[in-house]
């Protein structure tokens, strides 16, 4: 069969499709993949040529009586025409959006085709994009079991949110730290934002590593590219261990690497976390859609498998202490880890193709 799924604007919208895109891959379908045109998604398929990607352009909702109403039904309109051209000539068996406008399109231009068309929703709360797109699918999937009562005149299916073929498998401790020229005698931090970094969370890094007061701990840190450059010379002048860069390309190493992760709470993120079995700090995005990752962020601090922060109150000196009372207690970081492990979705790209394959 052929499968078109939308998967746009952000990692943890991508990072989902293109791993069910592997399983349906595998089972000997094609497979089409729509991406928006920032940068961060250009970057994130380097190399990946088993896939047909195109590009649409990346739209949000903006308040009804705005101006902005007119660019965004422009936009959308720039969105559906090539959608529906795209799929006169693909003719998928059916749609997947994987959320944000950037799926909408596509999901319309299904609906047209008269194939069945389906939503993933992967936080514990819907944003507006897939409370608008769900009216149009044959079915919702879900990240949280939470969610489901944000759709109740859905068919709803709990899936989990899908993880990369690549982030199978831990590598062993040693040989990751090495990618990144960190030492197995440290304890190792793994700091990141996202696929584009987390300004908040890099500037109360830098604060937190003023004056030693993150001890002997060293750092993989994911800035994003803007903040990179300046956060490798703070760490450098404040003589902290510390591999900084913009991007991973190889996550299973920076997972494998670490012994405990401070991570906005994206529902991608969490899953990947979980999966390595981490424990984690969590600061939630504050201006994140309908609160979401807060949301998110909650689920696993009820579980015991994260600590989790207000932007507002990760002072340096505040994050600092919170790093260093956890790294110095192995218990609980093992408690945490234990947690944090029994929270992964199982097998959730093989769940949400089934899904697709099965309403199909």
């Amino acid at each position: 069969m052929k499968f078109a799924i939308a998967g746009g604007g952000t990692g943890g919208h991508l990072f989902p499709a293109l791993a069910v895109g592997e399983v349906l891959l595998e089972r000997g379908h094609e497979v089409l993949i729509f991406i928006s045109e920032k940068e961060v998604d250009a970057l994130a398929i380097q190399g990946r040529r088993e896939f047909r990607f195109e590009k649409l352009p990346s739209i949000g909702l903006p308040r009804l009586l705005s101006p902005a109403i007119l660019t965004f039904f422009t936009r959308f309109n720039a969105s559906l025409s090539p959608c529906r051209r795209i799929f006169s000539e693909f003719k998928p068996d059916a749609v997947l959006g994987m959320g944000g406008f950037t799926s909408t399109a596509p999901i319309l231009a299904g609906k047209f085709r008269r194939v069945p068309t389906f939503v993933h929703e992967s936080n514990a709360i819907p944003g507006k994009a897939n409370r608008l797109n769900a009216r149009l699918a044959d079915a919702v999937l879900l990240g949280f079991e939470e969610c489901q009562r944000h759709f109740p005149r859905a068919r709803c299916v709990v899936t989990g949110t899908p993880i990369r073929r690549s982030l199978a498998l831990r590598v062993p401790r040693e040989q990751a730290l090495a990618q990144f020229g960190l030492r197995p005698d440290r304890k190792t931090l793994l700091v990141m934002g996202g696929s584009q970094g987390a300004h908040g969370i890099n500037e109360a890094m830098r604060a937190a590593a003023v004056g030693g007061k993150l001890g002997d701990i060293q750092i993989l840190h994911l800035a994003g590219a803007t903040d990179a450059p300046e956060l490798e010379r703070a760490y450098r002048k404040e003589g902290v261990a510390a591999h900084v860069a913009a991007f991973c390309h190889q996550m299973e190493n920076a997972y494998s690497a670490a012994d405990l992760v401070v991570a906005r709470s994206g529902a991608a993120s969490l899953s990947e976390i979980s999966h390595f079995s981490l424990p984690s700090l969590l600061i939630p995005y504050p201006h994140a859609a309908e609160n979401h990752q807060q949301l998110n962020a909650e689920i696993f601090a009820r579980a015991g498998a994260a600590t989790l922060l207000k932007e507002s109150a990760t002072l340096g000196e505040t994050l600092a202490g919170e790093i260093r009372g956890l790294m110095a207690t192995p218990a609980r970081l093992q408690h945490m880890a234990e947690r944090s492990g029994e929270l992964a979705p199982r097998d959730a790209a093989v769940n949400v193709a089934d899904a697709i394959e099965r309403m199909k």
